[in-house]
C-alpha cells in the first residue's frame, strides 16, 4: 500500500481496494476460508486516504482468517444508506465474550499468545476510521458464532487542510 499518494486524501472506490487488499493477504486466507463478496452494485466513492483505509481491511481480513480455528467462511459485504457509505467482514470464527470485546480497541490489548500478535491492528483501525475519517466502527459477536465488524464512512467529508 505504499505509494506516492501514500497519505493523500483522494476520491476512491472502496471495492477497488477491498479487492487488492484481499488479492495481498490471500495467501493468509486460502487455507482457512472461503470468501464470499456480497458487494452493493452502485457504491459510491468516498473522499479518503485509500493507503489507510486498505490498512484496516488487511488488519479486518487477517484478523477474520485468524479467528477461524480450522476452515470457515469471511463475508465481505459493502452498501451505503443515510449518507454513510459502509463495508463489512463477518467471519465464522470462535468470536468474542462481552469483556473481549469492550477491550478490542485498547492499545497493545491481545487475546494472541507472546509473538503472534501485537494488539494494534483494531487500535490503529479504530484511529483510522474514527478519528482521522469521522466514521464508525460496530461490532458484533458471538461466542462460538463469530465476528462482524461494520464500518461506516461518510459521504460527504472534507478533509483537515
Amino acid at each position: 500500500f505504499a505509494r506516492a499518494e501514500g497519505s493523500c486524501w483522494l476520491r476512491f472506490k472502496l471495492h477497488r481496494g477491498l479487492n487488492s487488499t484481499l488479492y495481498i493477504v490471500w495467501n493468509e486466507i486460502k487455507y482457512k476460508a472461503e470468501v464470499d463478496r456480497e458487494y452493493s452494485e452502485e457504491l459510491p466513492e468516498i473522499v479518503c486516504i485509500p493507503s489507510q483505509i486498505n490498512q484496516v481491511f488487511m488488519n479486518l481480513l487477517v484478523n477474520a482468517a485468524q479467528a477461524i480455528p480450522t476452515q470457515g467462511k469471511i463475508f465481505v459485504r459493502s452498501g451505503f444508506e443515510h449518507e454513510h457509505v459502509w463495508f463489512e467482514i463477518e467471519d465464522t470464527g470462535h468470536g468474542m465474550s462481552d469483556e473481549v470485546r469492550q477491550r478490542i480497541f485498547e492499545p497493545f490489548f491481545t487475546t494472541k499468545p507472546v509473538g503472534k500478535g501485537t494488539g494494534l491492528g483494531l487500535s490503529i483501525s479504530y484511529d483510522i476510521i474514527v478519528k482521522k475519517h469521522r466514521g464508525r466502527m460496530d461490532v458484533t459477536s458471538k461466542p462460538g458464532l463469530g465476528t462482524c465488524f461494520r464500518l461506516w464512512l461518510p459521504l460527504t467529508f472534507s478533509p483537515p487542510a
